[in-house]
């Protein structure tokens, strides 16, 4: 029996490259991601937004090459953005459409004759929640439901992969989560990918398996967010009362890493003996430990560990994470 294929990058590029005038937007960026849902992070400014058009073929790429789904970057713009669906950040909506119109001629813009996107236009409404509310004028939607009408215009025409940019801003709890569920449920049982962006670290780590991280232009970090969080020091949290300050001086005296949030604090776990010297040091300072347990670090940890790393201006990947927890995939 032959050996199974394996399966190519949903998204490859190769030194790619892109200047604005004397303004380096991205520079030398390599990148595979597979198939699944993928989030892409970064501080504002960090070339996120080139990324993507670049990915969209909406602009060339100053130098190197891509391909999305087998199409290349530079020469096969049309096709690549006839397999993706997007979901902008900003208010793409008409207020005096009401949402089956809206999302109707959606599909006919990207070429669905009316009675297909029509019928198609009811089904992806019921899908993202809307079904009751598709012939209401988008004028007298709540946020929750225009982010839930731009995804399904993002939909109409079966996607391949469907780009989303922060597509919970603004929502409450219970319409966040409904859009989570709904992305989430695009890739398990729909079958396609996702590629969002977010300032929101929990909602990335809801949806998505894998991250990519840009920071002025370059790919600083890619992989699996659980094996990226496997990598982070062990910490123990705890909560003082009584000289919080003291407590993070002491500490640090006796040559244990804190990072300080109000009254909580999280102390670097060395050993088992760190229980012990957190007592110490709390005993030494006359204050109350309230609180004590292990912390399991998350999405967010690694995004404050590798922002706080960038900013002592490190010389390459290798000195993202501490000297223990090295082999971030880059």
């Amino acid at each position: 029996m032959a050996p199974e294929s394996t399966p190519l990058p949903l998204i490859e590029a190769r030194a790619l490259r892109k200047l604005y005038g004397p303004h380096l937007a991205l520079e030398d960026v390599n990148l595979a991601i597979p198939h699944g849902a993928t989030g892409l992070l970064g501080p504002n400014g960090a070339g996120k937004s080139t990324l993507f058009k670049c990915i969209l073929g909406l602009i060339k790429a100053t130098s190197g090459d891509g391909h999305v789904l087998g199409h290349d970057m530079r020469t096969e713009g049309h096709l690549i953005r006839s397999k993706i669906g997007y979901m902008p950040e900003y208010d793409s909506l008409d207020p005096g459409l009401n949402a089956i119109d809206q999302v109707r001629y959606s599909g006919e813009l990207l070429g669905m004759n009316s009675s297909a996107a029509t019928q198609r236009a009811h089904e992806v409404l019921e899908y993202v929640g809307l079904k009751d509310q598709r012939y209401r004028k988008i004028e007298t939607f709540s946020t929750g439901m225009k982010q839930a009408t731009k995804l399904a215009c993002a939909l109409i025409h079966d996607p391949e992969i469907l780009i989303c940019d922060e597509p919970t801003n603004g929502l409450d709890q219970r319409a966040r989560n409904f859009m989570l569920q709904t992305l989430r449920r695009t890739v398990t049982d729909g079958g396609r990918s996702v590629i969002m962006s977010s300032h929101v670290m929990d909602d990335v780590q809801e949806v998505c398996d894998r991250i990519v991280m840009i920071h002025k232009g370059k790919i600083v970090v890619e992989g699996k967010i659980d094996e990226l969080v496997s990598q982070v020091e062990s910490e123990i949290e705890i909560s003082v009362w009584g000289g919080a300050s003291e407590m993070e001086s002491q500490l640090v005296s006796m040559g244990m890493p804190v990072r300080r949030l109000g009254r909580n604090m999280r102390v670097s776990k060395s050993s088992e003996e760190t229980y012990s010297k957190i007592m110490e040091a709390a005993s030494l300072c006359g204050v109350q430990v309230r609180k004590m347990s292990d912390y399991e670090p998350d999405l967010e940890d690694i995004f404050l560990l590798i922002m706080d790393r960038l900013g002592e201006e490190v010389k390459g990947t290798d000195d993202l994470m501490t000297d223990e927890h090295r082999g971030l995939p880059v």
